[in-house]
C-alpha cells in the first residue's frame, strides 16, 4: 500500500492527537528536584522549533545555534538530564528544503563535538527495534516533540513519534508554547494514558504499514530533489565527489584548518564543478544550439557569474575569520532577495555543503578545528558584500579591504583555484568580473532602524525613606528625568470617570483575613454557636489523639506560684498538718506487697502467653516493656522472655522431621540477649551471664559464649545450632533491631524520653531564644523541638504568640489537632490556645497563642498595616518542611516570611542538600535585624520617638533575643528502609529485594561517590560483602572485612547499629578504591550482580492491585500506603479492592462470636433506651413543645446510634480474610464520631463503604473532613490500606509499615520519592520499613534512589504588586522601614551576586515608575487612588492592574446596564467573558484549533474581549511595553558583555579586538543605532531595540545576562503567541460553567479531572468574591450598577458551584 492508501488513517491519527492536545497539562517540567526525571528531546523537533522562531532570519546560522543553545542551557541550568535523538529516517523530510540539510548536519556535528550532551544519531526510526530497546533501557520520563513540521509529511513523522511514545508509556511534551525563567521550564504535557495506549495497540499493524509508506515516499523525494541539479549523478556519486574534494584539500592543507575555511574552499570548488557539469548537460540537451557556458541563460546564471558569487562568498568567510561578534552585530540589514536566476546555483551549493559536512567524520585524522561549526554562513553579510559591489562600488565608493582580510581572501580563493582542475575560475581580483545583479531591486534595500516608538530613557524622580535607603547609592548613575520633562509634568491627577465620583478609592480595604470564612464566631455567646465550637474542639482533640496518643499537659504561666505549677494548676485548700496514724504507716508495706503481687501476675501472664503462642506472647512482652517504667520488672520480664524462647528453641530443634529450622525463634532469643546486655547490665548476676552464655552456646556461637563465661564447656549437639556464624547471624536476621547508641541520661526539660545529643542542642537553641536550621530524616524526632518551643511560649505569658507555618492545609489541620491534644491552659475568655488560618477558613487566628497557618496567610498578616499590633506579639516562628521554598507557587511566600520576621525561628526539613549556604543566608538576615534593632533602640533612647505611646510588649520584644542561627544536622534514620521490586509472573505478584547499590554505576561512584543519604541495612551490607568476595576470589581484604573477623564484630554477642554502620562505611571505601585503583571491571561486576533480574509488570493495575495487597497481607506488611498521582485511578483501584473482597469466597471459619455478642448487648441496651424514650413521649404533656423537641432529638440520636451499632455488627461478622478493617482499633464512640463527621460530604457514602473493609483513599480534591476521616481511621489502625497522592507525603503524620509506588508520573521525582518513602516504618512499632515499586521502570527507580535532594535557590523576589504592598505598609506604619528593606535586600536567589542585585534594584525602580504612571503612588511613594483594590487582587498580576484600568475608564459601568427586570443575560455573560479573559487564564496549545471537532469552539475556546475592552487593553499594554523596554535599555548598562559574546552552552567565544584596518568593513558594519539591549547573536537576524515592543520575541532577543524576562512586566496580551507565531486560545471553562453549570461536559471537553476543574472553579469564585466585596466597600452608593452586577454574578456563580459540589 502506498501513502495515498493510508491517507484516511493518517488523518485519523492526526485528529486523535489534535483532540488530545487541548487536554495537555501546562506545568513546570523542571524545578529544584529534576535529577530523577531523565527525558529525551527529538532533535528534529528542536531544529524546527528554533527555525520557526519569529526572531530568526534564515541564513543566519550563528543566531540559529544561539537559539538552540539557549533552549538547551535553560533546561540544563535547571538540572535537567536528557539525550537528543536525531532519527536517520527524519533526514528524508528535509529533501524538499536543501537549505536546511547542511544546517541539520552541522547542528548534529556541533552538539557531538562541542558539547557534552548525549546525542544519539544511530537510531533509524521511531518504530525501529533499536528505538524500542533504547526506551526500555533508558526509560525517559517524557519526550519533547513538535506538534507541527515544516510540511505535512514531517508533521506525520512527528505524529508517529507521539503515538509510539504513548504506546510505550512515555509522556509527550510539546515543544511549542514553552516558557522558561531562571528557575523553571514550563510546557504542555500530554500524558500516556490508557486511551492513548489503546489507540497505539489497536492500530499497531496500520501504524507500521503507514510509517513504511511515508518513509518510502520521502525517500523517493530524495532523487526527485537531487536529479534536476546533478543530472545523472546518483546519491553515492555525490558522496564520493564530496570525499574526493575533501581529500584534495587535505593534501593541500595537511596541517588542517578552521572548519569555516575548509568548508568555504571545498564548497566553492565542488559547487562550481557541479554547476559546470549542469551547464554542460543543459547545453548538450539543447536542440543543436551552441551556447557558451560562461554566458547567462534565460533561466539561470552563467558560470562566470557564479564564479563571482563564489568570490563574494570567500570574502564573506574571510570577514567571519577576522571580525568579532561585536562588530558583526552592527552589520547593515539588506532587505533585497536573491534574484531568481541564481536560485539553481544556491540550491546546488546547499546540496554540496550537505554532502561535504556529511563526510567530515570520515576525516578524523585531519586536524580540523570544528569550534565554529555554528558559524558557517552569514547570509546578511554576503548580501551586504554583494550589494556593495553591484551598487555602491559602481557609484565610485571604492574602499580597501584591509591587509588581513585581503590575505585571508586570496588564500581561500587560490585554494579553490587549485582544487578546480576542469576549467579556469579566474584570479582573486577583481571580485566582480560580470555586471549582472545578484540581488533584486527594492525601494529600501538597506533597512533603517526606527526608534520612533521607543520611550525617552530616564526615571521619574522619586524620594522616600525606603527608596533612598535601597537604591539611593545607584540613582546617581542612572538617567533621571528633569522636572519639566513631559512625562513628569503629565503626572497630574487624572480626571475620574463621572461614574466614579462616589467611589472612595483611597479607602483602606478589609484584608483577606477579614474576608476568610470564620468557621465559628469566636466572640459569639449564642448557645448554638458555643456548642458548635465546643463540639469542634472536642473533635480536634480526638483527631489529635488519634495521630499522637500522648497525655495532655496543663500549662501554667511563669507568673503562677510554684505550688500551682507542681499541682497541675489546682491549689490545695487544706493547710493543716496531717496526723500520721498507724494505719497510714502500714500502707507503704501493703502497697509494696500489692506491687510485688502485680509484678508476679504480669510476669506469669506473659510467660503463659508465650508458652501458648510465641508470636502473640512476644508482642505482649514488648507491650509490657513499653508500658512498664520500673527497671527490675522489665529485667524480670526480659529474663522470662529469654527462658521461654530458649526452651521453645530446644523443643523445636528436638522435633523430628524438620526440614529447616524456624530461625525466628533464634532471632527472638538474640533480641532478648541484646536487650539484657545493653539495658540491664546492673541487674545481671553471674548466673544470668552463665545462662546467656548457655543460650549462645546452643545457637552455635561458641566463641561469643566463651567471652561471657570462660568456664563454659562449648561442645553441644549440632541439632541446636543455627549453622550461621554469630556476626553474620546478627547482621542478617537482627539488623532491624540492633541496639542504637542512644543517650539514657535524663534531661529535666523532657519527661517522656531521653533526648539524643543533637536533640538537646535544639532544646538549648529554644532556651537561648536562638534560631536554627534543622535537617534530619523523617521519623528521626526533630518535630519534638517544635512542641518544646510551644510550651516555652505558652509558659512565658498569656499574650506571646508562636506561629507554626506548614505547607499544606492538611498538615495545618493535623498540627492544630495535635497541639490541642498536647496542651491545655487556663486562658482569658477571649483567648484560645490554638488557632488556624488557611485560605478556606479561620478559627481563633488572632486571639490564640499558637497559630497554625500556611505561608500565604501568614504573609497577609505580616504585610497588613492594621495587623501590626498582633505581629508584635510573635515570639517564635516554626517553619515546617521549609524545602517548599523551592516550590513553584508557594515558594515565594516562604522566602518573604524568613526575611520579614524579627523573632527567632526554627526551620525544619528532611530534604535540603545545601543547608550550609541556606543557613549562611539566614545568618546574614539575622545580622541585618541585629543592626536594625540596635538603631531603633538608639533612636528610642535618644528621644527621637518622642510623643509615641510606649508599649511594654514592644519595648521588651527583642530584649532577650539572640541573633544566632545554628545549623543542626542529623543523618541517621530511626528505621532502616529496604526496597523491593514487584513483578507479575503467572498471574501472581512476586517481590525481589532491591539492593540500593544496584542503582549506582562505577562512573557515578568515581565522579560523585556514594549519595550521602544512600544507606544500607545490615543485611544489605552482608549481601554487598558476599558479592564482592564472589567476584574477586583473591580479594586481599576479604579476610579483614569478613563479618566474623571485622574488628567491631569479632566475638561480640551485642553488635550495635553504630558497629554495622562502620562496617558499611568500610565496604563503601573498599568498593570506591576498586573503582579508582584499576579494578573497575570487578566493581562493575559487583553492581551487576546486585541488580535484580528483569522484572515483568502488568499495565492492568485495577486487576492486579487486589493480588498485590493480598500478598502484602500474607507477608504481614500492612498497614500500607499506595502512592499514585491520578485521583481517579486511586479511587478506582480502591474500589476494585473492595469489590475483590466482597466477591471473595466466604471463609469456612466462623466469626469471632465473643466480639459479636458484645455488639448484641449494646444493641439490646440501645433498643431498651429507645423504648423508654417512646414511653415517656406518650405520657408527657403534649403542649410542652420544648420538651417534645428534646425527646424527638434524643429519639433520633438513639435510632441513629442503633443503626450504627447494627452496621458495626455486620462489619464484625465479615470473615477476617475478606476485610482489612480492625473494628477493635477504635471504641464505638470514637468510631461513630469519625463516621458522623464525614456524613454530609460528597464522597461520604463511598468512603464509609470502603472503610468497612479497611480501605481508604486520600487526595487533594477531597473535602478536608473526608481526608481527616481517612487519616484518623488509618492512624488508629481501623483502615490498613490507603491509596493516596502526595497529600499524605508532605509532613503528614501517617506512618505505616510499607509504602508502595503503584504509578509512575512526571511528579514522581527525587523529593516526592523521599517524602513518600519516608512514611514507611512506624517509630516504636516497626523496626524496618519496606518500600515497594510496582510498574515503575528500573531506570526510573535507579534515578530516584541516586538523585540528590533539592538545593534551595530561592525565587525571583519581587513583583510590582508586592512593591506596592511594601510601600503601602511603609506609609501606614511609621516603623516599618526595617521590614520593607529586609524584604528588598535579602533575596536568596541573588545572595552573594552583586551584579544581579543591581539589576534587581533597577527593576524595583521600574516597578515604582509603573505605579507612579498608573496613579497608584505619588512621587513620595505614598499610595493613591485604587492602590488598595490592586493589593487585594495581588495574586493575579497583571490582571489586577488591567481590571482597575477598565474600572477607571468606566468600561464596567458602560457594560453593566440593567433593564427593568435586572441585568439581562447577555450583560452577565459579557461580564463573565471579561473576567474570564483576565483571571484564571488557562491557555490551550495553538495546534488544537486545527481539530475537526464541532463542539470545541463554543465550549473550549474563549472568545476575545468585547471591542471597547480590547482597545483599552491594547493601549494599556503599549504604554507598559514602552516602559519595560526603557527598563531593559537602562539595565543593559549593567550587563557583563563578555558573556554575551559567547554561546551559552558550548561556551565558544566570538570575541576579539575590533578590526579598524578595513574601510569596507567600517562601511558595512556601521549600524550602531538600536542595538543596546539586544543580544549580538539576535542582531545578526536584524533584530533591534525596536523589537523590544514585540512581546512574542522579547525573551529571545534581549541580553541573556539581564536575567529578567517579560514575565516580570505587567503586560496582559489579549492573544498569547507561541514560539512559532501561532495564536494560543484561552480555555472557556469558567464562562462555559457559568452558562451551563455542568461539570461533566467540562471534564470531557477539556480533558481535566473533576478535582482539577473544581479547584479552578473554586479559585474563580474566590476572584469574583474578592472583587465584589472590594467594590462594595469602595462605593458609597450601594445601588451602583457595577456593584450590583458583581454581587449578582457572585451569587449565581457560587450557587452553581455549590450545587455541583454537593
Amino acid at each position: 500500500m502506498g501513502l495515498k492508501q493510508h491517507t484516511l488513517f493518517l488523518e485519523k491519527m492526526t485528529q486523535f492527537i489534535l483532540r488530545e492536545i487541548p487536554k495537555a497539562r501546562y506545568s513546570s517540567l523542571l524545578n529544584d528536584f529534576v535529577e530523577s526525571n531523565y527525558f529525551v528531546i527529538d532533535g528534529d523537533s528542536l531544529l524546527v522549533t528554533c527555525l520557526c522562531d519569529k526572531s530568526f532570519k534564515q541564513g543566519q546560522d550563528l543566531h540559529f545555534f544561539y537559539l538552540v543553545e539557549c533552549y538547551l542551557v535553560d533546561l540544563m541550568s535547571n538540572g535537567a538530564q536528557f539525550a537528543v535523538v536525531f532519527f536517520k529516517d527524519a533526514e528524508c523530510a528535509y529533501f524538499p528544503f536543501p537549505e536546511l540539510l547542511p544546517l541539520r548536519t552541522a547542528l548534529i556535528l556541533h552538539l557531538q563535538r562541542n558539547t557534552n550532551l548525549d546525542v544519539q544519531t544511530e537510531i533509524s526510526g521511531c518504530l525501529s527495534l533499536e528505538w524500542g530497546l533504547f526506551l526500555e533501557e533508558r526509560h525517559p520520563y517524557f519526550l519533547i516533540v513538535s506538534d507541527e513540521g515544516l510540511n505535512d509529511l514531517q508533521t506525520h513523522l512527528f505524529n508517529f513519534l507521539i503515538i509510539h511514545s504513548w504506546g510505550m508509556g512515555v509522556h509527550v511534551v510539546l515543544s511549542s508554547g514553552q516558557e522558561s525563567d531562571s528557575l523553571r521550564f514550563y510546557a504542555y504535557v500530554m500524558q500516556s494514558k490508557q486511551r492513548n495506549q489503546k489507540f497505539s495497540k489497536e492500530n499497531q499493524e496500520m501504524i507500521q504499514s503507514a510509517y513504511k509508506s511515508l518513509i518510502q515516499c520521502l525517500e523517493e523525494n530524495k532523487m526527485v530533489a537531487l536529479t534536476p541539479h546533478f543530472g545523472h549523478l546518483s546519491w553515492d556519486d555525490m558522496v564520493e565527489e564530496a570525499c574526493k574534494t575533501l581529500s584534495l584539500l587535505k593534501q593541500l592543507w595537511p596541517q588542517g584548518s578552521d572548519i569555516r575555511s575548509v568548508l568555504c574552499v571545498t564548497l566553492c570548488s565542488l559547487s562550481l564543478r557541479m554547476y559546470h557539469c549542469f551547464l554542460e548537460n543543459k547545453k548538450n540537451t539543447a536542440s543543436g544550439q551552441e551556447t557558451d557556458v560562461h554566458q547567462v541563460d534565460s533561466n539561470c546564471s552563467g558560470l562566470q557569474e557564479v564564479e563571482d558569487l563564489c568570490r563574494l562568498h570567500c570574502l564573506s568567510v574571510a570577514l567571519l575569520l577576522c571580525f568579532p561578534l561585536s562588530q558583526r552585530a552592527r552589520t547593515r540589514i539588506i532587505t533585497s532577495h536573491w534574484i531568481k536566476n541564481i536560485h539553481t546555483f544556491l540550491k546546488m551549493k546547499k546540496w554540496c555543503e550537505y554532502f561535504i559536512l556529511r563526510n567530515i567524520n570520515n576525516f578524523g585524522s585531519w586536524n580540523l578545528n570544528l569550534n565554529h561549526l555554528s558559524d558557517l554562513n552569514d547570509e546578511n553579510l554576503l548580501k551586504n558584500i554583494a550589494f556593495f559591489y553591484e551598487i555602491e562600488n559602481v557609484q565610485e565608493l571604492h574602499m580597501n579591504l584591509g591587509d588581513l582580510i585581503k590575505k585571508d581572501y586570496e588564500h581561500l580563493w587560490n585554494s579553490v583555484c587549485h582544487l578546480v582542475k576542469e576549467f579556469d575560475v579566474g584570479k582573486p581580483f577583481p571580485l566582480r568580473t560580470t555586471t549582472g545583479y545578484f540581488l533584486g531591486r527594492a525601494l529600501s534595500p538597506v533597512r533603517e532602524t526606527s526608534l520612533e516608538n521607543m520611550p525617552n530613557l530616564g526615571f521619574i524622580p522619586m524620594t522616600s525613606a525606603v527608596i533612598d535607603a535601597f537604591v539611593g547609592d545607584m540613582l546617581k548613575d542612572l538617567p533621571i528625568l528633569k522636572s519639566d520633562d513631559p512625562v513628569v509634568t503629565s503626572l497630574v491627577k487624572r480626571k475620574k470617570s463621572v461614574v466614579l465620583f462616589q467611589w472612595h478609592a483611597h479607602k483602606l480595604l478589609s484584608d483577606d483575613y477579614d474576608r476568610t470564612k470564620c468557621q465559628f464566631d469566636e466572640k459569639s455567646r449564642d448557645h448554638h454557636d458555643v456548642n458548635l465550637l465546643q463540639k469542634d474542639r472536642t473533635f480536634q482533640q480526638f483527631y489529635g489523639k488519634s495521630l499522637e496518643p500522648v497525655f495532655r499537659k496543663f500549662i501554667v504561666t511563669q507568673s503562677a506560684h510554684p505550688e500551682e505549677e507542681s499541682s497541675g494548676g489546682k491549689i490545695s485548700q487544706d493547710t493543716k498538718p496531717k496526723k500520721h496514724t498507724k494505719k497510714q504507716t502500714r500502707r507503704p508495706l501493703c502497697q509494696k506487697q500489692e506491687e510485688e503481687d502485680q509484678r508476679d501476675d504480669l510476669i506469669s501472664s506473659v510467660e503463659k502467653e508465650m508458652r501458648e503462642n510465641l508470636k502473640s506472647g512476644i508482642k505482649k512482652l514488648e507491650d509490657c516493656l513499653m508500658s512498664c517504667s520500673r527497671g527490675p520488672v522489665k529485667f524480670a520480664l526480659e529474663m522470662v522472655g529469654l527462658t521461654v524462647c530458649f526452651e521453645t528453641w530446644k523443643e523445636h530443634c528436638r522435633s523430628e522431621g524438620k526440614i529447616s529450622k524456624d530461625l525466628s525463634i533464634a532471632v527472638h532469643m538474640m533480641e532478648r540477649i541484646h536487650s539484657l546486655l545493653h539495658r540491664y547490665p546492673e541487674f545481671l548476676l553471674e548466673q544470668d551471664y552463665q545462662f546467656i552464655a548457655k543460650c549462645l552456646k546452643y545457637l552455635g556461637f561458641n566463641d561469643v559464649a566463651k567471652s561471657l563465661d570462660p568456664t563454659l564447656m562449648t561442645h553441644h549437639k549440632k541439632k541446636y545450632s543455627v549453622d550461621i556464624e554469630p556476626a553474620r547471624f546478627q547482621l542478617q536476621y537482627l539488623g532491624h533491631c540492633l541496639i542504637r547508641d542512644e543517650r539514657e541520661d535524663p534531661d529535666p526539660r523532657v519527661q517522656d524520653f531521653s533526648p539524643d545529643t543533637w536533640q538537646r542542642e535544639l532544646l538549648d537553641v529554644v532556651d537561648n531564644n536562638e534560631s536554627a536550621v534543622i535537617v534530619a530524616p523523617t521519623s528521626s524526632g526533630k518535630t519534638f523541638a517544635s512542641y518544646y518551643c510551644m510550651e516555652k511560649v505558652l509558659k512565658e505569658s498569656d499574650e506571646g504568640v508562636l506561629v507554626y507555618v506548614a505547607p499544606t492545609k492538611t498538615l495545618v489541620s493535623q498540627v492544630a489537632a495535635t497541639v490541642q491534644n498536647r496542651f491545655t491552659k487556663m486562658l482569658p475568655n477571649d483567648t484560645a490556645l490554638c488557632g488556624v488560618y488557611t485560605p478556606d477558613y479561620r478559627c481563633d487566628a488572632l486571639n490564640c497563642q499558637v497559630l497554625v497557618t500556611v505561608p500565604a496567610c501568614f504573609e497577609i498578616l505580616l504585610l497588613s498595616p492594621h495587623r501590626q499590633y498582633w505581629v508584635e506579639r510573635i515570639r517564635y516562628v516554626i517553619f515546617d518542611e521549609v524545602h517548599c521554598l523551592g516550590g513553584e507557587i508557594e515558594g515565594k511566600y516562604w522566602e518573604h516570611l524568613l526575611v520579614m520576621i524579627r523573632c527567632p525561628f526554627l526551620v525544619l526539613s528532611a530534604t535540603i542538600s545545601n543547608p550550609e549556604r541556606f543557613t549562611e543566608w539566614l545568618k546574614s538576615v539575622k545580622q541585618y535585624w541585629k543592626q536594625a534593632d540596635k538603631m531603633m533602640e538608639e533612636e528610642f533612647i535618644s528621644g527621637k520617638k518622642g510623643g509615641r505611646r510606649s508599649n511594654s510588649l514592644e519595648d521588651n520584644l527583642h530584649t532577650n533575643q539572640s541573633y544566632e542561627v545554628r545549623l543542626v544536622i542529623y543523618g541517621e534514620r530511626y528505621n532502616d528502609l529496604e526496597k523491593h521490586i514487584c513483578s507479575v509472573k503467572h498471574d501472581d505478584v512476586c517481590f525481589d529485594h532491591y539492593h540500593p547499590y544496584a542503582a549506582l554505576t562505577t562512573d557515578y561512584i568515581e565522579k560523585y561517590g556514594f549519595p550521602c543519604d544512600l544507606t544500607l541495612s545490615p543485611r544489605e551490607s552482608i549481601q554487598l560483602y558476599d558479592t564482592m568476595a564472589e567476584v574477586w576470589k583473591t580479594w586481599p581484604r576479604a579476610q579483614e572485612l569478613d563479618p566474623e573477623e571485622f574488628s567491631l564484630f569479632k566475638n561480640k554477642a551485642l553488635i550495635k547499629k553504630y558497629d554495622a554502620r562502620k562496617y558499611e562505611e568500610n565496604l563503601k571505601a573498599e568498593l570506591t578504591s576498586w573503582v579508582k585503583n584499576g579494578n573497575v571491571k570487578k566493581a562493575k561486576s559487583v553492581l551487576e550482580k546486585l541488580s535484580p533480574k528483569s522484572v515483568s509488570s502488568s499495565k492492568d493495575m485495577v486487576k492486579i492491585f487486589p493480588l498485590l495487597v493480598e500478598k502484602l497481607r500474607i507477608m504481614n506488611k500492612l498497614p500500607a500506603i499506595f502512592f499514585g498521582f491520578r485521583n481517579g485511578d486511586l479511587e478506582e483501584i480502591a474500589r476494585s479492592l473492595c469489590t475483590f473482597l466482597e466477591e471473595k469466597p466466604e471463609s469456612k471459619s466462623p466469626p469471632k462470636t465473643d466480639q459479636c455478642h458484645s455488639y448484641d448487648n449494646d444493641i439490646a441496651k440501645c433498643l431498651k433506651n429507645k423504648e423508654k424514650i417512646m414511653k415517656k413521649q406518650k405520657t408527657m404533656d403534649k403542649n410542652d413543645q420544648l420538651k417534645a423537641r428534646k425527646f424527638e432529638i434524643k429519639l433520633a440520636y438513639t435510632v441513629e446510634h442503633l443503626h450504627f451499632l447494627e452496621d458495626l455488627k455486620k462489619i464484625q461478622e465479615i470473615p477476617q480474610d475478606r476485610t482489612y478493617a480492625d473494628v477493635n482499633a477504635l471504641d464505638t464512640k470514637s468510631l461513630r464520631a469519625a463516621f458522623e463527621r464525614v456524613e454530609p460530604t460528597r464522597k461520604s457514602k463511598t468512603l464509609k463503604a470502603l472503610a468497612q473493609r479497611g480501605i481508604g483513599f486520600h487526595h487533594n480534591s477531597m473535602y478536608f473532613k473526608e481526608r481527616e476521616f481517612v487519616e484518623i481511621l488509618f492512624a488508629k489502625g481501623f483502615i490498613k490500606v490507603v491509596t493516596a497522592t502526595g497529600t499524605l507525603a508532605l509532613g503528614i503524620h501517617m506512618p505505616c509499615k510499607s509504602v508502595v509506588f503503584v504509578q509512575d508520573s512526571v511528579y514522581l521525582d527525587a523529593l516526592n520519592y523521599r517524602q513518600m518513602a519516608g512514611r514507611a516504618g512506624r517509630r516504636g512499632q516497626d523496626k524496618l520499613g519496606d518500600v515497594y515499586f510496582f510498574d515503575i521502570p528500573l531506570p526510573k527507580i535507579e534515578r530516584l534512589i541516586t538523585s540528590s535532594v533539592p538545593e534551595l535557590r530561592g525565587q525571583f523576589p519581587l513583583s510590582i504588586t508586592l512593591v506596592l504592598r511594601l510601600m503601602l505598609l511603609a506609609s501606614k506604619k511609621h516603623d516599618s522601614k526595617a521590614e520593607v528593606l529586609s524584604m528588598l535586600k535579602h533575596s536568596l536567589l541573588f545572595y552573594k551576586r552583586p551584579r544581579a542585585m543591581e539589576m534587581l534594584k533597577v527593576y524595583f525602580l521600574f516597578s515604582l515608575q509603573f505605579l507612579v504612571k498608573e496613579g497608584y503612588l505619588d512621587q513620595n511613594g505614598k499610595p493613591m487612588r485604587f492602590a488598595g483594590l490592586v493589593s487585594c487582587l495581588r495574586g493575579h498580576e497583571p490582571s489586577n492592574f488591567v481590571f482597575v484600568s477598565f474600572l477607571e475608564r468606566g468600561l464596567f459601568h458602560n457594560l453593566c446596564q440593567p433593564s427593568r427586570k435586572g441585568f439581562p443575560q447577555h450583560v452577565m455573560e459579557n461580564l463573565m467573558l471579561v473576567l474570564a479573559n483576565l483571571f484564571g487564564r488557562k491557555y490551550i496549545p495553538a495546534k488544537s484549533q486545527n481539530a475537526n471537532s464541532t463542539f470545541f469552539q463554543p465550549k473550549v475556546f474563549l472568545d476575545e474581549l468585547p471591542e471597547e475592552f480590547k482597545a483599552a487593553l491594547q493601549e494599556y499594554n503599549l504604554n507598559v511595553a514602552k516602559d519595560f523596554a526603557s527598563f531593559l535599555l537602562i539595565s543593559s548598562k549593567l550587563v557583563n558583555m563578555t558573556k554575551e559574546y559567547q554561546l551559552p552552552l558550548s561556551r565558544i567565544k566570538f570575541t576579539g579586538n575590533r578590526y579598524e584596518g578595513s574601510q569596507l568593513v567600517s562601511h558595512l558594519m556601521n549600524s550602531k543605532k538600536g542595538r543596546v539591549a539586544i543580544s549580538p547573536f539576535a542582531c545578526l537576524s536584524g533584530n533591534t531595540d525596536a523589537d523590544l515592543l514585540r512581546p512574542e520575541i522579547v525573551n529571545c532577543v534581549i541580553l541573556r545576562t539581564i536575567g529578567i524576562k517579560t514575565k516580570q512586566a505587567p503586560v496582559l496580551w489579549s492573544q498569547k503567541i507561541d514560539n512559532r507565531g501561532r495564536r494560543m486560545p484561552l480555555s472557556a471553562y469558567a464562562l462555559d460553567f457559568y452558562k451551563h453549570g455542568s461539570l461533566t461536559e467540562l471534564t470531557r471537553d477539556n480533558g481535566m479531572s473533576t478535582g482539577e476543574v473544581l479547584r479552578l472553579l473554586k479559585d474563580f469564585a474566590s476572584y469574583i468574591r474578592t472583587i465584589s466585596l472590594s467594590l462594595s466597600e469602595l462605593c458609597e452608593n450601594k445601588n451602583d450598577n457595577v456593584v450590583l452586577a458583581f454581587k449578582e454574578l457572585r451569587k449565581i456563580f457560587c450557587e452553581k458551584l455549590e450545587k455541583v459540589q454537593n
